[in-house]
């Protein structure tokens, strides 16, 4: 169904997440952290409220470069997708109101793909958030994974209800940061640090020398970029 535009204007509908800048939209596998090699349908929103120096998608940031989709045609979209998991990046995608694009998602998503060669867990859609935490939540998440930034720290809710934290390593003063973070998060926490893409060589090393010391963490790596997918 679409938005019925008489009704709504464009601020009203980008506050009632019917509208989003979305970047673009793609099927790949999950390249980092807890559910790499995960197939996944990626749903990247523009606009960024921290704009890390060393960020890989410095064109993400200004949401004014895309033009604004309608949510019902993102959910269809991405209901075309033959793996169940659909996966909320950025930016930052709590920039927006994600209520109705994970509503819409779970309504229609669950048992519509319809075949006795899947599992019937593979027919329920599961909704992935990745998220710095300088936003308020909204939507309705199966997976959050945090990832914070030491220029702007997360709001304190997402210790609380991240599954996962993922900090990203671009110099030495960032596992000192990354041990802070880790000593705020829920139990049941699963526990990440990846090297930052450009310093992957000099930094690897000492994060591998890390977690040998610090063995509850584990290593992310962008595996898609190694292997040269989205």
């Amino acid at each position: 169904m679409g938005v019925d535009h008489s009704i709504m204007d464009q601020s009203d509908l980008f506050s009632s997440g019917r509208l989003l800048p979305v970047m673009e939209e793609f099927y790949s596998l999950q390249g980092e952290g807890y559910h790499t090699g995960k197939a996944a349908w990626f749903i990247r929103i523009g606009g960024c409220d921290v704009g890390c120096s060393w960020c890989d998608i410095k064109e993400s940031w200004n949401a004014k470069l895309f033009s604004p989709v309608e949510t019902d045609k993102v959910v269809e979209k991405a209901l075309t997708c033959t793996a169940n998991a659909v996966i909320l990046t950025g930016g930052e995608p709590l920039l927006y109101n994600l209520d109705y694009l994970c509503e819409q998602l779970k309504a229609q998503g669950t048992g519509h793909r319809k075949s006795r060669f899947l599992d019937p867990e593979l027919q329920i859609v599961k909704t992935f958030l990745e998220t710095s935490g300088t936003q308020p939540l909204s939507g309705s998440w199966d997976w959050i994974c945090l990832s914070p930034k030491r220029d702007w720290p997360p709001r304190d809710e997402f210790y609380d209800l991240a599954n996962e934290l993922k900090v990203i390593i671009h110099e030495d003063e960032d596992l000192i940061w990354a041990e802070e973070q880790a000593n705020r998060m829920n139990p049941g926490a699963h526990f990440f640090l990846q090297p930052e893409w450009s310093r992957r060589e000099e930094m690897l090393p000492k994060i591998i020398r890390y977690i040998e010391t610090n063995p509850f963490w584990r290593l992310s790596l962008q595996a898609h970029k190694y292997i040269g997918i989205p």
